[in-house]
């Protein structure tokens, strides 16, 4: 039935489930699924493709579930959604062009920021602030940078998208988390589909940890609605604080 043993397939579904519900609520859930693909016996390209179907799902059910509750309107983010499935397809595309031991190197400086800014920063609560650049300025520039980011490597985006809107869209925490959902969304499928040619995705697998990411997901985006910044700041630390350690540790081992 499954590409693996199926005691290794249901605790990849289980680290689906839990990646959907932290992926929902601060950005991270690759963090969780890659490595247990990895784990399980997928090779890179496997275990990129696979968690980039499974995350698509999650991504998606997390949008649905920000949108049914008023927190974000998808069709205003379409021009935006187009730019970061372009950008993650391109980042996709040069995925064999970048080192990956420079991103392992750069990335944990880059998250510790995040983690930093979130947890130091004082009035971030889910009330807007002012703009500091225009929707369509934020468009061109910050979100083809972190889909492309997204497409040829991935840890952190949710934070980084995150970041963007809060810092300079002028979001409040709440309504950041739900738009980066649709962008989420778009850099997954855009990335997706440049993997699905190359025959790497475990469908089996899969799909049934996009089962379980949909049901992780629509429960971590109910909480984020019902708490708001009170659970997204700390998780949102956490999260970055532990992909900064997870990829320290890679770039020493």
């Amino acid at each position: 039935m499954f590409e693996i043993a199926t005691e290794l397939a249901l605790l990849l579904i289980l680290a689906a489930f839990c990646a959907g519900m932290v992926d929902s609520i601060a950005g991270g859930g690759g963090l969780i699924t890659v490595p247990a693909l990895l784990l399980a016996g997928a090779s890179p390209v496997e275990a990129l493709a696979t968690n980039k179907l499974q995350g698509t799902f999650g991504s998606a059910t997390a949008m649905a579930t920000y949108a049914r509750s008023g927190h974000v309107r998808p069709l205003d983010q379409l021009g935006m959604a187009a730019v970061a499935a372009a950008a993650g397809a391109a980042g996709a595309l040069v995925a064999h062009l970048i080192p990956v031991e420079v991103l392992r190197i750069i990335m944990p400086v880059v998250l510790i920021g995040v983690a930093l800014f979130f947890a130091l920063k004082p009035g971030l609560t889910d009330d807007a602030r002012a703009a500091r650049i225009s929707p369509a300025v934020f468009g061109l520039t910050v979100v083809p940078l972190v889909a492309a980011y997204d497409g040829f490597f991935g840890p952190g985006t949710g934070s980084f998208y995150m970041m963007g809107f809060v810092l300079l869209a002028g979001y409040g925490v709440l309504k950041a988390t739900a738009h980066t959902k649709m962008l989420n969304f778009a850099s997954n499928l855009g990335s997706l589909l440049v993997f699905l040619p190359l025959g790497a995705t475990w469908w089996a697998v899969g799909l049934a940890m996009a089962a379980a990411q949909v049901c992780g997901a629509a429960l971590g985006a109910r909480l984020a609605i019902r708490i708001g910044a009170g659970l997204i700041k700390p998780l949102l630390v956490v999260v970055s604080t532990a992909m900064a350690v997870r990829l320290l540790w890679q770039a020493m081992a």
